[in-house]
């Protein structure tokens, strides 16, 4: 891959017709139009500290695997093997609510009832495996074609509304939910950002297979935010400000952003556009689940999984068939466990943030022991950028594992639990982190 590729992958998987458009409903609920004109550029920010936090361990450790090669690194096997999981964990949640979403909004579409969007669900994701078993240069195009999808379809929505949708003044923006306290509910409703803002991790996930790592993959990782916070924010603005009645009346099962499209574009402008952020979010699931493919390969490669041999295992192609295959049976799982989109998208955005967090951290200790093999660095900014990124991301997943979402934290929680008794069972006996570490931490 090349760097525009590698950035792709980042922006595909962070996909703001997905994460943003998705939870619109849920972001409204809960603190009302102001919750996206300051919610989003406050989630931006501290997840462009968080990336640029990792940008640098991905230069300085350019491998598959990212977090887990990281913590390998700089901490121990066990706390190696525990990111890892977690990182396993929020990609599987990432492909069930990526995937789920783009069945809410096609069904519609193509004319299947509510209660058929599991059933759709399930083939969008096998067609999305069955695509990720073709040649590695094929996923690549298809995810350089996800950024014009992404970037045009934004661009065409934003036209569609600017000039065929009669607009609320600029001052609807302003305007809270009815929801007390205020801001606990504000916060609550930064889900929808902060679940658009994962899945960057992407790019150091595909260093080896990315032209100058070291420079490109950190980039790939920073761009990725800062373009999708910019696209994003627009999107957000211009779809509140095209509400014409408050609050928007969605059917149930419809994501609320097709009531929008339908009531400020007609039935069958708002169909196409629902048609177009589906496309979107399909492109966005199948980079998800090639991320999630190169995790499952890269901690197999270390006997990390039940199964490893099998896992580990490539074909003439290069690409991991097995943990393709793997993905996508087990975020199957996890959309029948979590039920709802809210719930799954907590689950996933708390896990991968629990994986971004804790290599950070241990960089954070040891930074001057590392950082002079980074070539992308943020030089003496570094060490306050760390702990920003640290201290709001322990706050958001506090706050994300709260009701409604409480089936997410009760589901951590029991993840946690089963992961520390495989580990003190017997893993730790067996298990020795990269063969690059062993002897090493």
């Amino acid at each position: 891959m090349g760097g525009f590729s590698n950035f792709a992958i980042s922006f595909s998987i962070i996909s703001i017709l997905t994460g943003a458009v998705t939870l619109y409903g849920y972001g409204y609920e809960m603190g009302g139009p102001l919750e996206m004109t300051l919610g989003w550029p406050l989630a931006t920010v501290f997840s462009l500290l968080l990336a640029a936090s990792m940008a640098e361990l991905c230069s300085a450790f350019p491998t598959s695997g990212a977090m887990y090669h990281w913590t390998a690194a700089l901490g121990s096997p066990g706390l190696a093997w525990f990111v890892s999981w977690m990182n396993l964990v929020g990609l599987m949640g990432m492909v069930a609510g990526i995937n789920y979403s783009c069945a809410q909004f096609l069904g519609p579409v193509v004319g299947w009832p509510p209660e058929r969007t599991f059933l759709l669900f399930l083939l969008l994701t096998m067609a999305q495996a069955a695509f990720n078993l073709l040649r590695v240069q094929w996923v690549s195009w298809m995810n350089d074609a996800s950024v014009v999808v992404h970037i045009v379809g934004v661009l065409l929505i934003l036209a569609a509304l600017w000039w065929a949708a009669p607009l609320r003044p600029a001052s609807f923006l302003l305007e809270r939910s009815t929801g007390t306290p205020y801001v606990w509910v504000f916060l609550l409703g930064l889900l929808q950002a902060h679940w658009t803002f994962t899945g960057f991790d992407a790019s150091a996930h595909m260093a080896e297979e990315t032209e100058n790592p070291r420079t490109k993959a950190p980039w790939g990782m920073v761009l990725s935010v800062a373009v999708a916070g910019v696209f994003g924010y627009a999107l957000l603005l211009m779809l509140t400000l095209a509400i014409r009645e408050n609050p928007p009346v969605a059917a149930a099962g419809t994501p609320m952003a097709i009531a929008i499209f339908a009531g400020a574009l007609g039935e069958r402008a708002g169909t196409l556009m629902s048609l177009g952020v589906a496309l979107a979010m399909w492109f966005c699931g199948l980079s998800t689940l090639v991320s999630a493919s190169r995790t499952v390969y890269s901690f197999a490669r270390d006997g990390g999984l039940p199964g490893s041999a099998y896992f580990r295992r490539v074909d003439a192609h290069g690409v991991p068939q097995f943990a393709v295959l793997a993905v996508a049976v087990c975020s199957t799982a996890v959309m029948a466990w979590g039920e709802a989109v809210p719930v799954v998208t907590s689950m996933s955005t708390v896990s991968l943030y629990w994986a971004y967090v804790i290599p950070v951290y241990l960089g954070w200790r040891k930074r001057r022991e590392w950082v002079g093999e980074a070539v992308w660095t943020l030089g003496r900014a570094g060490w306050w950028v760390n702990l920003l990124a640290m201290v709001y991301t322990v706050f958001i997943c506090f706050i994300l594992m709260m009701p409604p979402n409480a089936l997410a934290g009760k589901t951590m929680a029991g993840i946690v639990a089963g992961l520390a008794l495989l580990w003190w069972g017997g893993v730790r006996r067996r298990f020795a982190g990269p063969d690059w570490t062993r002897g090493h931490s």
